[in-house]
């Protein structure tokens, strides 16, 4: 089941803005709130696909440059992939895609603590050997992410990756 949430309220209370607020100078206009998306996904190679299906629909459904799509769907497949293969169990594995305004985030959650090799420094030894079909994934989402990483959480680990917003094309003036 796909579930929309906004961002999580904040400590203080907040006088909700309509379209902009004015903080004792000019109107400042209210940021939009992050859209995203979170799936249980079965923990199988069945994954991957619908994996892929749902960051395509993300970020084509919503009218923002949020990320480039084809790039989402490779290394989200990288993710999921990872987490089916390399984790025991044939508990669920969980999908949450979030938009925000600087590109998007996609997260990968599994029940296996342990990390996910090395994301962030590869060793020297990590380098794929080209004849083997394995072992590109975590190049692949260093890589071309602007940023990946794992962190814990309370039922074992998620690993993530960001990629930034397209920028807006310009428009040549009609002639």
């Amino acid at each position: 089941m796909v579930e929309s949430r906004t961002a999580p309220p904040l400590s203080a209370p907040v006088t909700p803005c309509q379209d902009t607020c004015t903080l004792n100078g000019p109107a400042v206009p209210t940021p939009p709130a992050p859209t995203s998306w979170r799936i249980a996904l079965p923990h199988t190679a069945a994954a991957v696909p619908v994996a892929r299906a749902l960051v395509r629909t993300a970020l084509t459904e919503i009218e923002s440059p949020a990320a480039d799509s084809d790039t989402a769907e490779l290394l989200t497949a990288e993710l999921v992939a990872n987490a089916v293969e390399h984790t025991a169990g044939s508990g669920p594995i969980e999908l949450v895609v979030e938009l925000l305004p600087s590109g998007c985030q996609v997260e990968v959650h599994d029940g296996d603590p342990a990390p996910p090799g090395d994301l962030t420094l590869p060793g020297p030894a990590e380098e794929p050997d080209p004849w083997q079909e394995h072992g590109r994934g975590l190049l692949l989402i260093r890589t071309l992410s602007s940023s990946c990483g794992h962190r814990p959480t309370a039922s074992g680990k998620a690993v993530w990756f960001t990629l930034p917003a397209i920028p807006a094309q310009r428009t040549s003036p009609e002639q």
